[in-house]
């Protein structure tokens, strides 16, 4: 990686690594004194080394033990390196198929379809977001049930954007912001985003903890699962092939269902249901902007934004483009395909968070119990109110949707900071040629576990986790949305009127959040 890589000054590199006079639009070299005197463009971030040159990964560098050069693909990747007309993963990879295709195959081809998309929107509703909105529905009842009818286009457009970014560009969101913006402005925001990933899955650790306790019925007591936990998720990371690890996730997706089947359990006030549906309200006390903000900052969360553009990424990895050079540019046939992916998956997210608050205000709420703070807790109160049945879904639902969010929370951290960094890996290679990129994963989760073992307050810390969130959000939304207007980058692909009014006033909501919440903190 070269030292200059990402010093800017007024202007920008284009898509290749160019850096762009804002005066004359044309590329030309960042110049260090008088040296530098032809356009170099930046290496290929993520582009198999030259097998059998130098070994690329830093750590192998230093410490000079495993491979001391670099393989070829097929010795690169985890499993047999075959691209065929699919990729590994089931979804569509980007270029191999359409919504026209989907529709040939039937079902399985709607299935095939879903990929990054419903995965990303999944893992949003994780036990710190299921906390988060079980604490609204029994403190406000059905009042906050329209918010999910304004978060899915406002998410959704969101991550159509970053979608769209990494199908076009060929590379992540950490490449594609680093060589358009200033890296120290672009490096805080990483930075941040690695702190608040890692106290998230630390909390989130403790709820598949805490709900395998409660399955239990406290015979397991929950600290002796959060290791278990972790040295679980660490293995499905570092040893399964990127098409089981999707596989998994894809699989763990159903569990969110439970959620939807504990709402109709619950025998809720349709009368109610409706006018909290259709009806916005918001009083203007202190206790219901929290909420607000808090459900804002849940759904829109930086990690969203860095795992659907790397797992698109490894898509098209899957499929066989393993350059970057191959992977950029993409046909409106594969667009439409990634939009309807990402589309259900934001639906589904938001179905799932409707039904956490329904769930908890038709019954807690209902009941007088307003004081939940945490999933585990909504699940207890739901037992004797509920029955055992909603009690056990409830539980079970903390414990895949754990399973499912700690492994995106810990390796969208990875990819951000390898991205920055120029590094080289993903979760398709095998960690002894890419060891830099699973350490990153690695002192994320261990560092999660540690929280729990020192016993920190899981809800001071998921609030800490808050604050950072809303803080980096709307500053990265405004560089993702200037990065999608920008022509020079994605030429025919540059965002359209719909999706720069969605995504800019995403953007503004998530300020005013973030205004709120300060404005909040200052009170205390």
């Amino acid at each position: 990686m070269r030292s200059i890589a990402g010093r800017s000054q007024a202007g920008h590199r284009n898509a290749s690594g160019y850096f762009l006079s804002p005066l004359e639009g044309h590329a030309f070299p960042f110049q260090m004194g008088q040296r530098a005197r032809h356009p170099a463009p930046e290496p290929e971030d993520d582009d198999p080394g030259d097998p059998r040159g130098e070994v690329q990964d830093p750590i192998l560098r230093k410490v000079h033990a495993g491979p001391h050069s670099e393989p070829s693909a097929g010795e690169l990747l985890k499993g047999s390196y075959d691209p065929r007309e699919e990729a590994d993963t089931g979804a569509p990879p980007a270029g191999r198929m359409t919504i026209q295709e989907a529709r040939r195959r039937g079902p399985v081809g709607w299935l095939q379809l879903l990929g990054p998309g419903l995965i990303t929107g999944a893992s949003d509703d994780d036990p710190s977001g299921i906390g988060t909105y079980s604490q609204v529905g029994s403190q406000f009842g059905y009042g906050f049930l329209w918010t999910s009818l304004l978060t899915f286009p406002m998410m959704a457009a969101v991550q159509e954007l970053c979608a769209r970014i990494a199908l076009h560009t060929g590379v992540g969101l950490g490449v594609a912001l680093r060589r358009k913006f200033p890296r120290p402005l672009v490096g805080i925001c990483i930075a941040a985003l690695f702190l608040a990933n890692t106290i998230n899955a630390g909390a989130d650790l403790g709820a598949i903890a805490a709900g395998g306790s409660l399955l239990t019925r406290g015979v397991v007591q929950q600290l002796w699962l959060v290791a278990p936990a972790a040295a679980l998720i660490l293995v499905l990371q570092v040893f399964m092939t990127y098409a089981l690890i999707f596989k998994v996730f894809k699989w763990l997706t159903v569990g969110l269902f439970a959620y939807v089947i504990t709402g109709f359990l619950s025998h809720p006030d349709l009368r109610q249901v409706l006018v909290g549906s259709l009806v916005p309200h918001l009083e203007l006390t202190k206790g219901s902007i929290t909420a607000l903000v808090a459900i804002f900052g849940t759904t829109i969360s930086p990690y969203l934004f860095f795992w659907q553009a790397s797992s698109e990424v490894d898509e098209m990895r899957a499929a066989g483009k393993v350059t970057e050079a191959a992977r950029r540019g993409v046909r409106a046939s594969e667009l439409m395909a990634a939009r309807t992916d990402i589309l259900i998956g934001m639906f589904f997210s938001n179905l799932v968070m409707y039904f956490i608050i329904l769930t908890t205000a038709a019954v807690l709420h209902v009941d007088g119990k307003t004081g939940i703070q945490t999933a585990g807790q909504a699940a207890e109160a739901l037992a004797p109110l509920a029955g055992p049945w909603a009690f056990v879904l409830f539980a079970a639902g903390m414990i895949g949707t754990g399973l499912l969010a700690v492994p995106i929370l810990t390796a969208s951290a990875a990819y951000a900071v390898k991205e920055f960094l120029g590094l080289k890996g993903a979760l398709a290679d095998k960690p002894w040629y890419r060891p830099t990129f699973y350490l990153i994963m690695a002192v994320s989760t261990v560092a999660g576990v540690g929280l729990n073992l020192l016993g920190i307050d899981p809800i001071k810390a998921l609030f800490l986790t808050a604050i950072i969130n809303g803080m980096v959000a709307p500053p990265l939304l405004a560089l993702i949305v200037l990065l999608g207007s920008d022509r020079k980058i994605m030429k025919g692909r540059v965002s359209g009127r719909v999706s720069r009014s969605l995504t800019w006033a995403t953007t503004a909501v998530m300020s005013v959040s973030a205004m709120a919440l300060l404005v909040t903190l200052t009170q205390h």
